[in-house]
């Protein structure tokens, strides 16, 4: 029939048609609309996601941190409490050198007082020692705490940013702009987040 300058058009062949005109007529700025909506949602999306990686790097150190932090904690526990186990050996030795001088005649009480001396000095190097890895089990616990903490804000400026791409998605797939301010804000969120984290807040 195109013989006789005849053709019917498809919705296709309207559409394919209106893109080789460049989007000229009454839909132009419509779709001039779109365009600019698709590529700031499409350069936002990107920034986003590559923000999101690094805070997801960064979540992942921190966690390794605080296990890392907390195993030392544990460690200078158990140094701790092997010193404390040792001051108790030294307190028994000196109670019965103390049980023994009482008992001993005079000639040899001047023998365990010197034991008993002995004792009480290397109980106090003793405390010392143990009370110096339990400050540092203290401090350890405490930086592990501070990591677990940091942690937490990176995992919820991720979890904030993966929001703001889903958003990205539907307001694409919507046209909806509330839905893309929704995505910046939810997106500017993730990202204070994140900054607060930084600062060890």
């Amino acid at each position: 029939m195109s013989g006789h300058g005849f053709h019917v058009h498809g919705p296709h062949d309207h559409e394919l048609e209106h893109a080789q005109q460049g989007g000229h007529g009454g839909h132009g700025h419509g779709d001039d609309g779109d365009k600019s909506m698709t590529n700031h949602i499409a350069l936002f999306t990107a920034i986003i996601a590559t923000v999101g990686a690094l805070f997801g790097y960064m979540g992942g150190a921190t966690m390794a941190n605080a296990g890392l932090y907390k195993n030392n904690a544990a460690i200078k526990k158990t140094e701790a409490s092997n010193q404390w186990n040792y001051f108790q050996s030294k307190s028994t030795k000196q109670s019965l050198a103390e049980v023994s001088r009482d008992l001993s005649p005079a000639d040899a009480k001047p023998t365990y007082q010197a034991k008993i001396d002995r004792y009480e000095k290397e109980k106090n190097e003793i405390k010392v020692v143990a009370e110096g890895f339990e400050a540092e089990a203290k401090a350890w616990d405490q930086k592990s705490d501070a990591q677990m903490h940091e942690h937490h804000r990176w995992a919820q400026a991720t979890t904030a940013l993966q929001i703001s791409i889903a958003l990205a998605a539907i307001a694409l797939l919507t046209r909806k702009k509330w839905l893309e301010y929704g995505m910046y804000g939810v997106g500017a969120v993730g990202v204070a987040i994140g900054g607060a984290a930084l600062m060890h807040i």
